[in-house]
């Protein structure tokens, strides 16, 4: 898909409802499903953190970005994530959060990049974590500065990939909830992309295809 298409479609894809609940059903591990269906999270006093779904040019096709998170004792580590992190006492808003963790995480100038719209929110157990994500523009190719210490890799998607039913697969897995069991992820380039990220890069994309018209 062609980067001028997408900013053709941008209002469309900026004015419609989010899909919230039923895109992230698509994508969630059975037990995480009881989370996501009129469950009062606020009894946790969840962390805020924020997230930014990137959209930029490549040789004029337009991609999207995800890292590969580095090694570290936790639960997210070497997960293929959205850059993002957690919301710190300096960050004027989530939009700051996300710009600033995008920024440090893999050198992209808050300056170069245009937020356009908020993502539904999505409660995180494991790390209980409340994730809000963003859509982000930038017109230009981003020179990635990779921070070692946080991402190991990036992985540009590109949006007509994303478009494609078959990236979807069930695969087995060990979560935090049971053993070897099958969660529904995204394969991009020999990567599982399953949990939170899956569940937001699946809202991403059906809005993608709604406002695109693909069917």
């Amino acid at each position: 898909m062609l980067f001028e298409q997408l900013l053709y479609r941008l209002d469309a894809i900026i004015a419609q409802p989010l899909f919230a609940l039923d895109a992230h059903l698509k994508m969630a591990p059975i037990e995480r499903v009881q989370y996501l269906q009129n469950y009062d999270y606020s009894i946790h006093n969840p962390k805020s953190s924020a997230v930014l779904s990137l959209f930029y040019p490549k040789n004029d096709e337009a991609y999207i970005l995800l890292i590969v998170r580095s090694a570290y004792p936790g639960v997210h580590s070497s997960q293929i994530a959205f850059p993002g992190g957690k919301k710190e006492l300096e960050d004027v808003d989530l939009e700051h959060t996300a710009l600033r963790e995008t920024n440090e995480e893999v050198g992209v100038n808050p300056s170069d990049v245009k937020i356009v719209k908020q993502w539904s929110d999505l409660y995180i157990p494991p790390s209980n974590f409340i994730v809000s994500s963003f859509m982000g523009i930038s017109e230009n190719t981003p020179k990635f500065q990779l921070q070692p210490d946080e991402v190991s890799a990036i992985i540009e998607l590109p949006v007509a990939d994303l478009l494609k039913d078959d990236l979807v697969q069930n695969v087995k897995m060990t979560t935090s909830y049971a053993k070897d069991i099958l969660v529904p992820a995204f394969i991009i380039e020999q990567h599982v992309v399953w949990g939170a990220t899956a569940m937001i890069l699946s809202e991403v994309k059906e809005s993608l295809k709604f406002a695109l018209q693909v069917r």
